[in-house]
């Protein structure tokens, strides 16, 4: 049998790869084997899931290669020494007496308990300890004050994601919820989003630990880890926390060392039951660059996308920032905002806190005719320019033509009752 588990995990480390096996295979021990069950142990729930559904199929036709009497193989979660693993019985050898725990090591070969093993899963759990909102300021970002719920204004593009947020921000760590992956283009509202949980979490349980941060300071601060040789001080400090919030994680493209260092970081936080949340500017399908085992983790929780801002939103968010600024901005200039200003709301509401220190300044009223001299170069930037193909699709529609005859070589109109016509088009 000893044997036999060997080779099967040879034949695996041969077939997936080294990294690969290292990520997510080299922790199985053989607990033993039960009429024409293999019963395998992972040390972690997460670890059990995964290799189940990844290579369990794997592992059964291996193993009945190896012995054909072997039909099935259990996977499952280790426990402690004299107890049965989770779910099962114990299992028994073949004579049908009970067997002892045994424990398989790195090269397949079983022996009993670790030295300690039964000591540290026998000791009864220490009682949680108090701790302050921020172990390490210097660690977290500092949270805007008025990027909270209160201030978001929902809208059709973003009520979904917006709605998910509430819902961590709540009850943290949710099945289905953990993590929470919140992507959309720049300024539709995923920075806010983020502050906005942190906020309601450390208000509705100030014993809880928020560790929120970009990508780039994550990456910054594993590599001064390296350099001060204080790897563990990082690893338990993050590891620590009850919430670890990520923003702009594409960032870590291409940053292959760090990308390994953060994988690490969210399995032990999930395993913990640690709620984690992380924004990009795609959706974790389309991050090229990012490793696969990290872009399938980011994926299997709860992904909600913010779109991009409808008219009535961006009125809508207009009006409340006035408001919150005790401004009086009139109508027409706010709907003329909202309809030239499309691309984002950062610079929606730049526009606004413009025109409105312009104001101030001057003495002047907000005007139309104000807003458009204020703001020319915010306008004109935004400005539909009509292109030569745009022209050529309209009159196609209008006319009931083809694009393609329209602009061939010999450009004649050939519809039943209609006369026939010729233009030219620009060559640019």
């Amino acid at each position: 049998m000893v044997a036999c588990w060997a080779r099967i995990r040879g034949r695996l480390r041969d077939e997936v790869g080294e990294v690969e096996y290292r990520t997510w295979l080299r922790q199985m021990t053989l607990h033993g084997i039960d009429g024409d069950e293999a019963v395998i142990l992972l040390p972690t729930r997460f670890l059990r899931d995964w290799v189940n559904s990844h290579y369990g199929d794997r592992l059964r036709a291996l193993w009945q290669a190896e012995d054909g009497a072997v039909r099935r193989v259990e996977i499952r979660v280790a426990q402690a020494a004299g107890s049965a693993p989770q779910g099962s019985q114990q299992a028994r050898g073949s004579q049908g007496a009970a067997a002892e725990p045994a424990y398989a090591d790195g090269a397949g070969t079983l022996r009993g308990d670790p030295p300690g093993l039964a000591e540290s899963l026998a000791a009864p759990p220490r009682p949680p300890e108090l701790r302050t909102p921020e172990p390490r300021s210097d660690w977290v970002v500092p949270l805007e004050a008025r990027f909270t719920f209160d201030t978001f204004v929902v809208g059709k593009p973003n009520e979904f994601a917006h709605a998910c947020a509430r819902r961590v921000a709540e009850r943290p760590a949710s099945p289905g919820f953990n993590p929470l992956f919140l992507y959309g283009g720049v300024g539709l509202g995923k920075t806010h989003l983020m502050h906005a949980i942190a906020w309601a979490i450390r208000e509705g349980d100030t014993h809880r630990t928020v560790a929120y941060m970009s990508a780039e300071k994550f990456m910054y601060r594993f590599i001064a880890a390296l350099r001060s040789q204080s790897t563990m001080e990082f690893k338990e400090t993050l590891r620590a926390v009850d919430v670890l919030m990520i923003d702009d994680l594409q960032f870590l493209i291409g940053k292959d060392n760090t990308q390994e260092e953060f994988f690490h970081t969210f399995n032990a936080l999930v395993d913990q039951g640690k709620q984690i949340v992380v924004s990009s500017d795609k959706p974790p399908s389309d991050l090229a660059g990012i490793e696969d085992r990290l872009r399938t983790r980011l994926g299997c929780g709860m992904v909600a996308d913010l779109h991009a801002t409808t008219y009535e939103l961006r009125l809508s968010i207009l009006q409340a920032k006035a408001a919150a600024a005790q401004v009086l901005v009139p109508a027409k200039v706010m709907e003329l905002l909202a309809t030239k200003i499309t691309t984002n709301v950062r610079e929606l509401e730049g526009a606004l806190n413009r025109l409105v220190a312009h104001a101030n300044l001057f003495g002047r009223p907000i005007t139309v005719d104000s807003a458009h001299e204020v703001l020319h170069d915010v306008l004109r930037a935004h400005e539909k320019r009509v292109s030569i193909e745009e022209i050529q699709r309209k009159v196609a529609e209008h006319y009931n033509l083809r694009l393609t005859d329209m602009v061939s070589a010999r450009r004649a109109g050939t519809s039943p009752g209609r006369a026939r016509w010729r233009c030219t088009w620009p060559s640019s």
